[in-house]
């Protein structure tokens, strides 16, 4: 999906990596940032980078939470971001049961690639140019399926999920390490 030259982001899973990983967030008021997710993600946007959260949210499907009692959540934590200085240009998420894909394909749910094309379309990104940075294979998995960098924190499972087998473009501690080389790779000229 080739866009804009300058279009690039910065995709990043909500639970584990911006936020703590409670195992199914079923209210508003289990949401915890991660120490340093504010910082890196005030640093992404500051070095012209759109931030954009890919997120699976089964838990609406197995009714531990309602999509409304999800959109609270994301609220609450634009909220919070914004009182570090830091925003999140977009949040998409997919409500669907991981099982949904046996009966009827789902297209939104990683490791399929749904989010980002939406995302690209509205955002006129280039997803080669992007980067995905997750907790888990999945989330890796869903990088390689859309050509973008996969990044894998060691917060949330830590790529320990074991979904897939498939290693990382590069793993880091945390999201405020990821950030930093992220951002480090973006000052380099990009080569024609």
């Amino acid at each position: 999906m080739r866009g804009l030259q300058g279009s690039r982001a910065v995709f990043l899973d909500r639970d584990g990596v911006i936020i703590e990983d409670v195992h199914y967030l079923r209210q508003a008021s289990q949401l915890r940032i991660i120490p340093g997710a504010a910082a890196a993600i005030r640093r992404l946007r500051h070095a012209g980078l759109k931030v954009i959260v890919v997120s699976n949210q089964s838990a609406i499907a197995r009714g531990l939470i309602s999509r409304s009692g999800v959109d609270a959540v994301h609220r609450l934590l634009n909220r919070r971001l914004r009182q570090r200085g830091a925003r999140i240009d977009a949040i998409y998420y997919c409500p669907h049961h991981p099982g949904f894909g046996r009966k009827r394909a789902c297209a939104c749910r990683k490791p399929a690639i749904g989010m980002l094309k939406a995302a690209a379309r509205r955002f006129k990104l280039d997803i080669a140019r992007c980067y995905l940075v997750g907790d888990t294979t999945t989330d890796i998995r869903a990088a390689r399926n859309a050509g973008c960098a996969a990044l894998l924190v060691k917060t949330g499972k830590g790529g320990r999920d074991r979904a897939f087998r498939i290693r990382p473009d590069r793993a880091f501690r945390d999201l405020s390490q990821a950030s930093r080389w992220i951002v480090s790779r973006e000052k380099k000229p990009i080569k024609a």
